[in-house]
């Protein structure tokens, strides 16, 4: 897998069967990495200072590409940063086979990856940002829950139990060959949601009282973040960051498997939060992204409750602050911005839920959020509020990327450059019959009770005013902001077989 990519370095993502050295050739220059194991398997990152077409040697032997597929190609981003940042998020790891296809629709991402095949290089997009549930740990392919019937029995039925089904989860969600070489090609930068873990992750402080009593939940949470740290994050940091990361610092010098290392890390990340960052930023060109952390990192203490601990908070008010640059790029898995009557409802039911209503309410308001997901930004209204008006101080315009909800939209606010851009999902639509009841409740029924609701629990308008201004799109798409037009744009595309398809394009004045 192609990772982080800038200027002047890639780095190349790499798991093998065995430890071995692993040596990426570009051009005639070979950059070499040592192999480190945790559980069993084993992982190179390996830094490269050059552009063209690579291969992959393991211990001299060439095994990547794919002697059937075109080569992968190492693009360095230019002094300007990415023309094009395609985002997405929620792909479930299903055949492409038409049983499949109809219930899950058709895999855009892969889709695209056909396409790209035969495409020109310069139609390429410079840069994949995957927004959360880039695999689904509760809700297992039938040839992931064959994998866990042939290796064990028991707790938990039909989910994800410990780092070996996460590898292999994993293994089953990106190595379809056209998904495999799209990877390799296109750099990624990812965020978790809550099915990269479990659905509901981090709700409120009730959720985790409820699992911290579920006997196989401490195993689950320690082997998801691990793999998380291992399949994902790793290819976050730039090569310099790594070089400073103690985790990774510790594997690689460890003497066999490094598994105890991982594990106690993820443990410390999940009990005490505040002491690790799974936010990041990089600059590209003239853009600066953030990428938020917006499930790990809340505090869920009903007395302070926000999407962001205040740590994490001051990072990202630091990160806004930067000079010399012409717009922020903001991903945060849930959306900011949702369709304003369910932005009350949400608000309403927090508060509820916090006891505004006394202590029986409170119970059903608990009930009523974990049952039809009342957890984005809007049921953290402090955190809602701290962002609207650090945006509205802000003197660039800022783009925020999102997914999570399963139909795809474009949000602006009233007076201020600011954009809430919803791609969701890849591949794992709605039911029609859900589709209709979304846009029945979010987009009609919320509408006309949501601020009534509100008034009645005596909740405060939103400091900002906003308006869904196109969509919404239900759809499997993905979409691409283009940045190297004035005004940038957006557009989303969805898929027939392996042809893509425009859902709609949108300017962002």
């Amino acid at each position: 897998m192609l990772r982080y990519v800038d200027e002047t370095d890639a780095s190349v993502w790499v798991e093998t069967s065995e430890p071995c050295e692993v040596t990426v050739e570009v051009g005639g220059t070979r950059s070499r990495a040592a192999t480190f194991t945790v559980h069993g398997h084993h992982y190179a990152i390996v830094d490269v200072a050059h552009e063209g077409t690579y291969e992959v040697r393991l211990d001299g032997h060439v095994v990547w590409p794919l002697p059937d597929q075109p080569p992968s190609r190492i693009r360095l981003l230019g002094p300007g940063g990415p023309r094009r940042v395609m985002f997405g998020s929620c792909r479930t790891s299903v055949p492409h086979d038409t049983l499949h296809t109809i219930s899950h629709g058709v895999d855009v991402l892969r889709a695209y990856g056909c396409t790209m095949m035969g495409a020109p290089e310069e139609d390429w997009p410079d840069l994949l940002l995957l927004l959360g549930d880039q695999v689904y740990a509760d809700e297992p392919s039938s040839e992931m829950l064959e994998f866990i019937k042939n290796r064990r029995d028991g707790e938990p039925a039909g989910e994800i139990a410990d780092f070996e089904e996460y590898a292999e989860l994993y293994r089953q969600a990106w190595t379809d060959p056209e998904i495999r070489w799209l990877l390799s090609t296109v750099p990624t930068a990812m965020i978790f949601d809550d099915h990269d873990l479990r659905d509901d992750w981090n709700t409120s402080a009730t959720w985790r009282e409820q699992m911290a009593r579920v006997p196989w939940w401490p195993r689950r949470v320690i082997s998801g973040l691990g793999a998380y740290w291992v399949y994902q994050h790793l290819g976050n940091m730039s090569p310099e960051e790594r070089a400073s990361d103690d985790v990774l610092t510790r594997l690689c010098k460890a003497e066999g498997d490094g598994a105890e290392i991982l594990d106690a890390f993820a443990e410390h990340a999940d009990t005490v939060p505040t002491d690790n960052r799974w936010s990041y930023a990089r600059d590209l060109g003239d853009t600066r992204l953030i990428m938020l952390d917006s499930r790990c990192a809340r505090q869920l203490d009903p007395g302070d409750r926000r999407m962001i601990d205040p740590v994490e908070w001051e990072w990202f008010t630091e990160q806004l602050r930067r000079e010399g640059v012409k717009r922020f790029l903001i991903g945060t898995s849930v959306p900011f911005l949702l369709p304003a009557g369910i932005h009350h409802i949400q608000n309403w039911n927090e508060k509820l839920a916090q006891g505004g209503w006394g202590p029986r309410v409170a119970r059903w308001s608990e009930r009523l959020r974990q049952y039809v997901d009342l957890e984005h930004w809007a049921a953290f209204r402090r955190s809602f509020e701290d962002m609207a008006r650090l945006l509205a101080r802000t003197d660039k315009p800022v783009i925020i990327l999102s997914g999570d909800v399963h139909y795809s939209y474009v949000a602006k606010a009233d007076g201020l450059p600011v954009y809430q851009l919803v791609c969701s999902p890849i591949r794992n639509p709605l039911s029609r019959t859900l589709r209709l009841a979304n846009i029945v409740a979010q987009f009609g029924v919320a509408t006309l009770i949501g601020g009534w609701l509100a008034r009645l629990a005596r909740i405060p308008k939103p400091s900002m005013k906003w308006r869904i201004a196109h969509g919404p799109w239900f759809s499997n798409a993905v979409a691409t902001l283009t940045l190297d037009t004035d005004p940038p744009s957006a557009r989303w595309d969805t898929a027939a077989a392996t042809e893509i398809s425009e859902v709609s394009t949108v300017r962002l004045p």
